[in-house]
Order: structure tokens, then sequence, then C-alpha cells
């Protein structure tokens, strides 16, 4: 795991926290429908599978499944291969993702203490090995549903913007900028805005940056 400094600050130490349970409580129950509605139809389009389940590197590095509502089918070729994404992304599944609805159920890992609703995105585990120290610092904040890369080009943006944007936010972490974040949030997910990286049906790998490239077998 990753070692991280002491929060300063009480809202980084036990508001953060307050605030995540009392918003994701109701909006488990209000959105409930939206869940099952969407569920219902990506069950028929994946022959009965609903919820994607991939282990996550939350705070400190520390492992976590994390819950999406299955956009991509498990379509694959001629040896048993995936397709590539573009191909395994059905409309329905384009839709979803568009409108964020398979993001609904990491509200449980909210409630469970997995994420936090604002803070760097919980990327793959593989990425671990390949970022800089400094890039490194995103896990010193639990991970969230949305987070300061999120509101600024989310998947339009290079990997390198956006783990600039998450340490960031790990600098400036404050109720302030969570509030802010919430509400422009809300105005990207009504406007579809950076739901993928360019010519790409979702977006493209973190191979390493420039200064910390792949590291050799």
């Amino acid at each position: 795991m990753l070692s991280r400094p002491t929060p300063v600050t009480w809202y980084a130490r036990r508001g953060k926290r307050l605030l995540d349970v009392a918003l994701a409580a109701p909006l488990v129950v209000l959105t409930a429908p939206l869940l099952l509605g969407a569920a219902v139809l990506l069950a028929v389009q994946n022959r009965g599978r609903v919820l994607f389940r991939q282990q996550r590197p939350g705070l400190d590095g520390k492992l976590f499944t994390l819950y999406k509502l299955q956009t991509m089918t498990e379509a694959r070729d001629a040896h048993g291969h995936l397709l590539p994404d573009a191909d395994r992304l059905p409309r329905l599944g384009r839709w979803v993702r568009a409108t964020s609805l398979d993001e609904l159920p990491q509200l449980w890992n909210v409630l469970r203490g997995d994420l936090s609703l604002v803070g760097p995105r919980p990327l793959l585990v593989q990425y671990l090995a390949l970022y800089s120290p400094e890039q490194a610092r995103r896990h010193h904040v639990r991970p969230g549903i949305t987070g300061w890369a999120q509101v600024n080009g989310r998947n339009a943006i290079s990997w390198e913007e956006k783990f600039r944007y998450d340490v960031w936010y790990v600098d400036h972490l404050s109720l302030r900028l969570d509030l802010r974040i919430l509400l422009r949030t809300v105005s990207r997910v009504l406007g579809a805005q950076g739901i993928t990286a360019a010519g790409q049906a979702t977006t493209t790998a973190f191979t390493g940056s420039p200064t910390h490239p792949l590291p050799h077998e």
C-alpha cells in the first residue's frame, strides 16, 4: 500500500465522509427506479449479466471491488478472444454510459467507504506500477465517482492532464471544492461531455508517462 500524510483539516478527516453518507443514502433511494430500468434493459442485451465487478485501488492503494452496470457485451472472435471495445458496446450501452447511469451502483461503494462522491477516479490495478511518485499522490485521498479531472475534460483529455488535475485536487481538498465539483458534474452529465477519448469507444490505456515509462520485463 502507499503511505500518505495525515489529513490536516477537519473536513478531510471527518467532514468529507459525513457528506458522502448524507448525500449517497438518499441518492440510492431516489435513483433506484432509474437503476432498475437500466438494469432490466442491460440484462436483455447481456443475456442476464447486469453488474460489472472489478478490483480497483482505493485509498492508499488498497484494493476494493468496484461495481458498475455492465454496458459491454461478452462478444468474442472465433478464437475466443474478446472483441475490441467498439464492437462490444451496442447502442444501449453507449446511451447508458452517456447518461452515467452505469455509475449508479457505485453509490453502494460510497456507503461502504470504498469511494467518496468526489475524488480521483479509481483506475486499473496494473496502472499502480506505472505512476510517477507525483502521480501516485492521487491515492492520498479516497477515490471518487466524480472528480476534478472529470469536470475538466473527463476522457477527452490526456492522461498527463488527468493526473495533474487529480494531484491538484489532493492539495486543495475542501468542502467548497467538493460542492463545486458536484454541481459541475450535474451539468457535465446532462451535456454528456467528455464521455470518450477522441477516436475511441471508451478511452486509451495508460502505458506510463514520458518521465515514467512502462517498465521492462
